[in-house]
Formats: structure tokens, C-alpha cells, sequence
């Protein structure tokens, strides 16, 4: 039967139970990240809401889309809300995975597979933006 790290065994002392359980000083990094991650989805948002209500009053047929996206600027800011929304969600996701499951190998496919359909999403969503810009 296979024990995890932090139950009590009889071949394993308190201090190695408590082994990969205190701080490794990489928290903070994490969580700095998903701060400012947070407060550059805030302008971001707006900026994306704006945009959709903005294609959907004009009717956005395929020439609307392809017109307003070629301006540079629309352009950039649908990659930058893209890609900071993707990591944000990867940021989030990688903590919820880290919190609630608990057998190490189920974990680590997981956090892999999370960052991989992750990194597809962000890949192909910037693709389609600057297909339709350039």
C-alpha cells in the first residue's frame, strides 16, 4: 500500500514528513504573478467588451472583423488580452491542481497537461488574430 509524504508510517520521523511542506520561497513569485496578471485583465476586459460591443453593433460581417483588426491597435490589444488572460488562467489553475490533488503522479500529469492544452489555446487564439490582421 502506498502512503503519501505527509501520513504518519512508522519508518518515517516527523521531520521527514514535514519534508516539502514549508515554504520554498517561490510562493511569492506565483502570486506576484497572478497580481499583476489580475490588474492587466481589469483594463484588458474592458478593452475586449468594448471591442465585442463594438463588433456586434455594427452586425460584424467577416470583412467588419478582418477591417478592425487590421488596425494595429485592436490587433495588439486582442494578443495582449489573450495572452494575459491564458496565463492568468494557468497561474490559477496550477494552484487549484497543487491544493486539492494529492497523489504526486496524478498531480504532475495534471500540472503538464493543464500547461499543455494551455499553451495550445494561447497559440492558436494569437494565430487567428494576426490571421486576420495581416
Amino acid at each position: 500500500m502506498m502512503h503519501n509524504k505527509w501520513e504518519d508510517t512508522p519508518f518515517k520521523s516527523p521531520m521527514a514528513r514535514a519534508r516539502g511542506h514549508g515554504s520554498s520561497h517561490s510562493g511569492v513569485h506565483h502570486w506576484i504573478r497572478q497580481k499583476i496578471t489580475a490588474a492587466a485583465n481589469i483594463p484588458l476586459t474592458l478593452w475586449a467588451v468594448w471591442a465585442a460591443l463594438t463588433l456586434g453593433a455594427a452586425g460584424a460581417d467577416h470583412a467588419y472583423v478582418v477591417g478592425f483588426f487590421m488596425n494595429p491597435v485592436n490587433a495588439i490589444m486582442m494578443v495582449l488580452f489573450l495572452l494575459s488572460v491564458f496565463y492568468h488562467a494557468a497561474l490559477g489553475l496550477q494552484v487549484v491542481i497543487e491544493d486539492y490533488v494529492h497523489h504526486e503522479t496524478v498531480k504532475m500529469f495534471s500540472l503538464v497537461g493543464m500547461q499543455l492544452a494551455i499553451f495550445m489555446l494561447t497559440v492558436a487564439s494569437v494565430f487567428s488574430v494576426l490571421k486576420l490582421a495581416i
